[in-house]
Order: structure tokens, then sequence, then C-alpha cells
């Protein structure tokens, strides 16, 4: 049992403070605040729930593309933790079926091994997308979905499974079939209507994949997926906010619309973050880091080098939401998208202790995974 005096915490509803955080067996046990005790080790700064990213394609110099293994998956935790993220999703990007296999067995391989660790499942943005809203995903691997790809996707020892899909590409009955199998459907690198991506939230879906980026968009008479998605109440939106991806009046607006319990902040990083590299390779092709911004040769934006606390820091500083509210997005929210609300995103009795002590900044000074303190 450990026990932490802090000056003030955010629990995911109410900030307290002087509270009694007790931890035992990598879980909180229990809350107690307005408490004075000599016992406890002191904690001065905000503490608050570890954060979580349901889209992550590389970190720390390595992408999972490029090395679908259990050492970059190791590499990418690591340099991520150090950013505040004690739960991620890495993600795989189009590719081949045999590198899709490769990221499956290292995800449920990884999981065997570090039980307590933060990959909590694996992101497959494709390979079931579309041509014209493709971005940096290969043409040569987007393709129809089959039966062996379903069977990777419905493995049972991956964690949760997340897949974005185009729904002009995927049918309505394959998103019912895929959902029911318990993989969590996410839209996205699709130029669909309105009405076929309404199917497929009916369907099933309950997301889109980094909002307004890679998608059909919002106009007078053609709403298209950023249309569908902001007007469906119970759809999840994935949003980049490095100001880059996004105009941060869209970022504005979609937090708005969407609110707390339905926009997730995420990150969408790529290899340099957490590194000092200047670019990477993804099937072949050069990805160039240009300070904050990653493009392939001829422009096209290629993923970010947003950090989820920079993430944080950015809707907090730059757009103004309240501090809770940007917390929840980045924890709370993301944690309740992939059905771990009760075990993640939150400082509450039975969720792991995934904590991060922040300062006046927003700098984190310290952060636990799984109730252990982190080295940095």
């Amino acid at each position: 049992m450990r026990q932490y005096l802090v000056d003030r915490l955010f629990d995911g509803h109410e900030w307290l403070e002087q509270v009694l955080l007790t931890i035992d067996n990598g879980r909180i046990s229990a809350l107690t605040p307005d408490s004075q005790t000599s016992e406890a080790t002191p904690l001065h700064g905000t503490l608050v729930a570890g954060l979580v990213d349901v889209q992550v394609n590389g970190g720390g110099g390595v992408q999972f593309n490029q090395d679908p293994s259990v050492a970059t998956l190791r590499q990418m935790a690591q340099a991520h933790l150090a950013c505040g993220t004690t739960s991620m999703m890495p993600t795989l990007i189009t590719d081949k079926f045999e590198v899709m296999q490769q990221g499956a067995d290292a995800i449920a391989a990884y999981r065997q091994q570090y039980p307590h660790g933060s990959i909590v499942g694996v992101h497959f943005e494709g390979p079931h997308l579309s041509l014209a809203k493709k971005g940096m995903h290969s043409a040569e691997c987007i393709r129809q979905i089959s039966r062996q790809d379903i069977d990777i996707f419905c493995r049972q020892d991956l964690g949760q499974v997340m897949l974005t899909v185009a729904p002009e590409t995927v049918a309505p009955e394959m998103i019912a079939e895929l959902t029911a199998a318990g993989v969590i459907i996410s839209l996205g690198h699709s130029d669909a209507t309105a009405e076929q991506c309404l199917a497929a939230f009916d369907a099933g879906a309950t997301a889109a994949t980094h909002l307004f980026n890679a998608m059909s968009q919002l106009t007078g008479r053609s709403p298209g997926l950023v249309g569908a998605a902001l007007n469906s109440e119970q759809v999840y939106c994935g949003l980049i906010v490095d100001h880059h991806h996004v105009h941060p009046l869209n970022s504005h607006l979609a937090i708005k619309v969407k609110g707390e319990q339905r926009l997730m902040l995420i990150t969408d990083a790529m290899a340099p973050v957490g590194s000092d590299i200047d670019h990477f390779f993804y099937q072949g092709a050069k990805v160039y880091r240009q300070q904050n911004r990653l493009t392939l040769e001829n422009g096209t934006i290629a993923g970010s080098v947003l950090s989820m606390i920079e993430a944080v820091q950015n809707t907090h500083n730059d757009l103004g939401f309240p501090l809770a509210q940007t917390l929840n997005m980045a924890s709370k929210t993301p944690a309740t998208f992939l059905g771990l609300a009760t075990q993640l995103g939150q400082l509450q009795p039975g969720c792991a202790a995934n904590m991060l002590l922040l300062n006046d900044q927003l700098a984190i000074e310290q952060c636990w995974l799984h109730g252990e303190l982190q080295r940095s």
C-alpha cells in the first residue's frame, strides 16, 4: 500500500483539495479529501489521470509499420509515457496483410509480456479506405475487406481493437458483423456522403477518425462525414489540436458541438515524437519534419509530432477551454469510447493508478503507471 497527500486533484468529475490517495496493487483504493497526515508522501502540484491516446503511429524514433515488433512497441510506449500517455492504441497504417499480421502478433506478445503496460489494444487505420481521401496511405495497399482481414480484427488476444474504415468501401452489414464481434469501428479517410456515414453509424460505427482530415467536408448542400459526425450525438470524434491539421476555429467549433463527452484529443503521432530525428520512412516514402510539422515531399501532411500533454496545453491555453473539460477529453472520454472507463481515465477507487503530477504550466513533474513511479 502507498499513500500520497495531494495538494489538488481532479478525479474526472470535480476538483478536490488536500486529498489522501491510497494505492493498493496498482489501483486506487481510496480518496479522502481534506486530509492531514504526516505519514503520506506529499505531492505538491495538480494530480490528474494519465492520458489516453487512441491513435499512435510511432514515437521515440520508431514507426510501428516500419518494424512491427515488441521492441518497437516498447520504445513507442516509453516515449509517450514521458509525454503523459499512460494508455495507448498503437496504430498500424494501411499496409500489406503480412505487416498487419506481424503487428497483431507484436501487440499480443507485448500485452502478454507487460500485462500492466500502457498498450491497451491496437488501432488498424485501414486498409479498407477511400483512394480519393487516402492522404499519406499507400494506394497499392488499400483494398476491399477479406475474411483473412476479419480474422485479424476479431482476434481475442489484442485487447481493444479499433478499425478505421471508409463507409463507401465497407458495407453496413460488415460493420454490424465486426461490431458484434467487439471491434470498435471508426469512419475516416472517406469521401462518403452523409447518408452513407449515417448508415454506417446506424450499423454500429461509433467514431470519426481525426475529424476534418482526410474526409468529405461540410458544405451547404453536402454535409459529408464532417457534418454527419458533428450532428450525430452519440458519435465520438478524434481531434488533432496541433493547429496544423485543423484550424483553431474549427477545433473550437468541434469541441463546442461535441462537448467533452464525445470529443477525444488524439495525437496521430509519428516516429519523431519523443526523439530528435528529423525524418523517417513509411513504405519507402520519406517523411520530413520541419519544426512541429510532418509532410511528404509533395507537402501532404503525414501525421503529427504532437504529444498528448501538448494537446492538453494547446486546448486549454490556446483555445481557452476549462482545464477539467480539457483533461477529460484527453483521458476519461477516450477511455469511455474504448469501453474502459471503469479502469482508466479517472482517479476513482478501482481505477488503475495511472497518474500525472502537473505544475502550474501544465508540464509533467511526475508520472505513475499502475501505481509505479516512472523514472525519466
